[in-house]
């Protein structure tokens, strides 16, 4: 168990800053630096070509319609190409949360099995990073240690853990948005149930020859539960096991099971993020406030005037059911106190007390908070890129159809970014 206590050494002293900058300016950079034409050949290969804005887009820090309109400066590109293809199943995945509201935590239709037929939580050895399947193992040591994983390892462990274990979407989905820097309820939820065939018309499944394919050699898993014919793998998804599969050994009294980084509901104490203060409170009657929230991480827009006061708030309720590792926090707050020193920790009733003498309150809206925000503030709508589809698509490929419609280039698309909603 030594390698897993050094894997966890390196987690517990990581700052993910350093490899992942908390501003805007690092965003831009990291855009500037995207090669399309790489990205659309190399993207699946967990060493290829990747943007890594994912946290960026997740927190708010940068939009899609700014990924777009920075991209076309590099070179022109094609509605379909496959950077614009992903950039539309970030979308698309708020059209279903949308939609759908609560029941994205729920599966969306009948899997290959029962809901039942699953075990409901996620066993200890996928948690330690310990299942002796070395693409599952490093997948786990590499989200723990970074907070960001490519996304055919993310599949590849969704796979694993809905198919070969057999334990439940949500408890894998619950488990894996904890621990990413780029967590995202709609994004990862649904990717899991699209995996999970809960989402989509048949169950994602990958082998060892895959991963061969795609991962560096020390990921490989030739050997492993993994290692069949895809009609094998189809036949366990499909088949409920009275005994479900065993890790490849079991997990000893005296091993060391300290992988995995410790879930936080609140604050580290030394970011001074602090309940409102009196005197604080005091100082916005008849004032304008502009809330920053860890959705939104990016200045106001430009109609805020400059005597606007603005606050972080990072609202309890949201962080008590969804906690977050201690990387996370300092990540967000780095950003967000960039943009304000000012920033409370505090639940909404909280907040409504502190705000009842304002003039006037505002944010972006974000459904991570909202439910919470709309009777304290007016919220701006978060920038899209695609035009709004009103009807309910249940597939990506349909929403593509009706958001695309007419649209021939992605400079068509950026210059168009709020067409009128499709029937």
């Amino acid at each position: 168990m030594k390698q897993h206590q050094n894997h966890s050494a390196m987690a517990a002293r990581l700052n993910w800053t350093d490899a992942l900058p908390a501003t805007h300016a690092a965003a831009l950079a990291r855009i500037a630096g995207v090669q399309p034409t790489v990205y659309a050949r190399t993207r699946n290969h967990l060493e290829g070509s990747v943007t890594g804005l994912s946290p960026y887009l997740t927190h708010g820090v940068t939009t899609l319609p700014e990924v777009l309109l920075e991209l076309l400066q590099l070179e022109p590109l094609a509605v379909n190409h496959k950077l614009v293809y992903e950039l539309g199943w970030r979308e698309f995945f708020r059209h279903v949360w949308s939609h759908a509201q609560a029941g994205i935590f729920q599966s969306l239709h009948p899997g290959p099995l029962a809901d039942t037929a699953y075990a409901p939580e996620l066993p200890v050895d996928i948690r330690q990073a310990c299942t002796g399947v070395p693409v599952i193992d490093e997948a786990v040591r590499s989200l723990y240690a970074t907070g960001t994983l490519h996304n055919h390892a993310r599949m590849w462990l969704a796979s694993y853990v809905v198919h070969i274990r057999q334990v439940h979407w949500r408890a894998g989905a619950d488990w894996l948005v904890a621990h990413l820097l780029d967590g995202d309820l709609a994004s990862n939820h649904l990717s899991w149930q699209w995996v999970a065939g809960t989402g989509s018309h048949k169950p994602y499944l990958f082998n060892a020859d895959n991963v061969a394919r795609f991962a560096p050699a020390h990921w490989h898993s030739h050997g492993s539960v993994i290692d069949r014919s895809y009609e094998a793998l189809d036949l366990i998804a499909r088949t409920a096991q009275k005994k479900p599969l065993s890790p490849a050994r079991n997990i000893l009294a005296g091993d060391a099971l300290s992988i995995e980084p410790a879930l936080h509901t609140k604050p580290p104490q030394d970011l001074q993020i602090t309940a409102p203060q009196a005197a604080a409170v005091a100082q916005l009657k008849g004032r304008d406030v502009w809330l920053v929230h860890p959705w939104a991480l990016r200045a106001p827009p430009t109609d805020v005037h400059k005597d606007t006061v603005m606050i972080g708030v990072y609202l309890r309720e949201h962080h008590q059911a969804w906690p977050w590792p201690e990387a996370r926090w300092r990540w967000v707050d780095s950003a967000m106190a960039d943009l304000t020193p000012q920033r409370w920790w505090v639940n909404s009733t909280e907040l409504a007390a502190a705000l009842a003498g304002a003039a006037s309150v505002r944010s972006v809206d974000d459904p991570h908070i909202a439910s919470w925000l709309k009777p304290l503030a007016q919220l701006d709508a978060a920038p899209t890129l695609f035009p709004p589809v009103n009807r309910q698509c249940a597939s990506f490929s349909q929403w593509w159809t009706r958001a695309t419609r007419g649209i021939d280039t992605a400079s068509d698309l950026a210059k168009h970014p709020n067409r009128l909603a499709l029937a």
